[in-house]
């Protein structure tokens, strides 16, 4: 039962679950807990340790019907064979796939998957030029939208506030006698974010991919205003409300003086917060850092200037793409010296951390 249980933890990390050896013991143990002589306690032990994500309880279903179900000693001899999955009801439908023939004829389903789960989980770091251009794609599709906040406007409501003057005119309708009352509440609208990444030489593996995403929530249409720092502070709005991203980051590179090179990070958010933060740009805004947190300037500076922009602004977030890194602490000064003023600490070393990333932003209402 054992070498049943590790191989049938190779064909599911075949066909795309993610059943490491971690999860695999997790089911190895359950087994000892039950009746492996029921097919009820294998399938939930399994399903229950083996699987981490919905879209995973599909692919289990089949896998656990041509493993324990289907020709098990062809199985264990050859655990190297491709995954062929028997047909199910309709009801249920594979992803992608492609009817084959069997040598007694019967019908097969034979699971094909798409590179773009992949590049999901993929770091930005370890991306081909033909990954980036799939990336692109994802981008496009990725929303951002900011928090929402209540204004000081009105609008028409089922229930809310007592609105005298449009129940007056609805009396006329009636002969002077308010039928139907009417009522409005204060209209909300999204906060503005403010996006600043970091374009040094140590961010150039993700600062081309960040750029882009910068250039997604641009293009949105939402209140959104992003620059670029280094060892100076570059203000890209326009440069990036161009809808052709190879030429939005063309522009966005050429106005840039200062790419790849050092940080200074303390100086330079001082500068955004004389020049705009204190005018209203940081004013409850949701203000989005991009960096490492490796900085050549003084770290006194920096942790200053991020307690005056944690007091102007309603969230900070920072993103560093070092987070996912196992074992990672942030040792970094200019990250230690930080953090004790960010409200949200993210990774941004793949498109699901953007993903959450997105999600963050326009949670932030939530926590209002």
């Amino acid at each position: 039962m054992l070498r049943a249980a590790v191989t049938f933890g190779r064909l599911l990390r075949r066909a795309g679950v993610a059943a490491g050896p971690d999860r695999v013991v997790e089911f190895i143990r359950a087994l000892g807990e039950l009746d492996p002589a029921r097919r009820e306690d294998v399938y939930w032990a399994g399903r229950t340790t083996l699987c981490s994500r919905r879209e995973d309880l599909e692919l289990y279903d089949k896998a656990f019907r041509a493993f324990w179900e289907g020709d098990e000693r062809r199985a264990l001899r050859a655990p190297k064979t491709r995954i062929s999955f028997a047909p199910m009801d309709d009801s249920v439908q594979p992803p992608k796939k492609t009817v084959e023939r069997s040598e007694r004829g019967e019908e097969a389903v034979r699971l094909r998957y798409s590179p773009i789960d992949m590049l999901r989980k993929k770091n930005f770091a370890l991306y081909t030029p033909e990954e980036f251009a799939e990336l692109n794609k994802l981008l496009a599709d990725l929303k951002l939208s900011g928090a929402l906040r209540r204004s000081r406007r009105l609008e028409p409501a089922p229930r809310g506030r007592h609105d005298p003057h449009r129940t007056l005119r609805g009396a006329l309708r009636t002969g002077g006698e308010p039928m139907r009352h009417r009522f409005r509440r204060a209209r909300s609208r999204p906060r503005r974010v403010v996006l600043l990444c970091d374009i040094s030489g140590s961010m150039a593996s993700y600062s081309r991919v960040l750029l882009r995403f910068m250039h997604a929530g641009v293009i949105s249409g939402e209140k959104l205003e992003a620059f670029v720092l280094g060892t100076r502070l570059t203000r890209i709005t326009r440069e990036l409300a161009t809808r052709n991203p190879d030429r939005a980051l063309s522009e966005a590179s050429g106005a840039v003086r200062d790419w790849s090179g050092g940080t200074r990070l303390g100086d330079v958010l001082k500068e955004f917060v004389d020049r705009w933060g204190q005018r209203g740009m940081a004013r409850g805004s949701v203000m989005v850092i991009l960096s490492d947190g490796w900085d050549r300037g003084d770290v006194d500076v920096l942790a200053e200037q991020m307690m005056r922009l944690s007091r102007l602004a309603y969230r900070v977030i920072w993103v560093n793409p070092l987070k996912a890194a196992p074992g990672y602490q942030p040792l970094a000064r200019g990250m230690a010296a930080a953090l004790p003023h960010v409200d949200v600490f993210l990774s941004g070393h793949n498109f699901e951390s953007l993903e959450e990333l997105a999600r963050a932003i326009a949670g932030a209402a939530s926590q209002e």
